[in-house]
């Protein structure tokens, strides 16, 4: 199936029977991913009295309850709404779900005693940056094990501040990354990276969506993409997500 899409004065063509998914599928068990010293999310049957739900056990559905936390356990997406004393959802934060992606590579840089992304780095996809309304971010190296880490005290790599403002200036609205966040661990709540790239407090950008904990396969090309960024429809700060690419396969000058 083949659909094709105006976008900025360019119309894209691509295939929708070959998406490319970034997501990570949410474990129970031994592979699952964590992070904030969170243990493992659990899925457990039901119970009423002698009744349980499932259907091994006798009856005649499976009924589960899901105990999870959406920035500890998976792929998801978060609004301005996880760093304000206000309320905002991440549901009214996205409308529309399609856009332009530019996926990118980067081995963090060592800063003192942490692995940063530094602005340097960013600066030399400026010119595609600048054409585009969503990055994606691939840290190197790009091992499966990022898909069942658990982060917890590892102070994983992260954006400086510098680096986040850089991207927020390009005009992107939506980042992408495959760490558990854009910030330190461990940063005594200044949460720099957020607030530069979502010019918050002074022109708080309420449309600008951060997606942490994703996959980009090695096979996935650095380059152009249309992004599909699907959320579950949760009333949070942060919902899990699907974000999944479609491969351009043609590009012409808009009519």
């Amino acid at each position: 199936m083949q659909a094709t899409i105006n976008h900025k004065n360019k119309k894209y063509r691509i295939d929708l029977s070959k998406p490319l998914d970034i997501s990570i599928l949410m474990r129970f068990g031994d592979k699952n991913l964590t992070a904030w010293y969170m243990d493992a999310p659990q899925i457990n049957p039901v119970q009423d009295g002698d009744w349980v739900g499932r259907v091994s056990q006798g009856a005649s559905v499976n009924f589960n309850t899901i105990n999870f936390n959406p920035h500890a356990h998976g792929t998801h997406t978060e609004c301005v709404g996880h760093i304000t004393a206000e309320f905002y959802s991440v549901n009214d934060a996205v409308s529309s779900f399609f856009c332009n992606a530019l996926v990118v590579t980067i081995a963090p840089v060592l800063q003192g005693a942490d692995m940063v992304i530094d602005k340097k780095q960013l600066s030399s996809f400026g010119t595609e940056l600048s054409m585009v309304d969503a990055l994606v971010i691939r840290t190197f190296p790009n091992e499966e094990t990022k898909k069942y880490k658990h982060y917890s005290y590892t102070n994983w790599p992260y954006l400086t501040a510098a680096a986040a403002k850089y991207i927020q200036e390009m005009g992107i609205q939506h980042l992408l990354i495959d760490l558990p966040s854009v910030d330190k661990e461990k940063d005594e709540g200044k949460l720099l990276a957020h607030k530069a790239f979502w010019k918050y407090p002074e022109a708080t950008r309420y449309n600008a969506t951060i997606t942490e904990f994703i996959y980009v396969p090695n096979t996935i090309k650095d380059g152009c993409y249309i992004l599909n960024l699907q959320l579950a429809p949760f009333e949070n700060d942060a919902a899990p997500s699907r974000p999944v690419l479609y491969e351009i396969f043609e590009e012409l000058s808009a009519l």
